[in-house]
């Protein structure tokens, strides 16, 4: 697969909530680092998302926000 997304980071996935429409899904990508996404819950079966499997966290956004204090 090719994509023209640059940031992908590699992970595993440590937690799956599901919901009725969407599901949270908390990806390890390593140094005690979680990434959580909202993906609807029919994505979740497809892709066969579960804890301990493999995943890339694709993030493709046209604004990043960062906040302090």
């Amino acid at each position: 697969m090719r994509i023209s997304a640059r940031n992908v980071i590699k992970g595993t996935v440590l937690e799956v909530k599901e919901g009725p429409v969407n599901s949270q899904v908390r990806v390890d990508i390593g140094g005690g680092n979680v990434i959580t996404s909202m993906i609807t819950t029919d994505a979740v079966a497809d892709l066969g998302l579960a804890v301990g499997t493999e995943a890339h966290v694709i993030i493709k956004a046209s604004q990043v926000m960062l906040a302090t204090g």
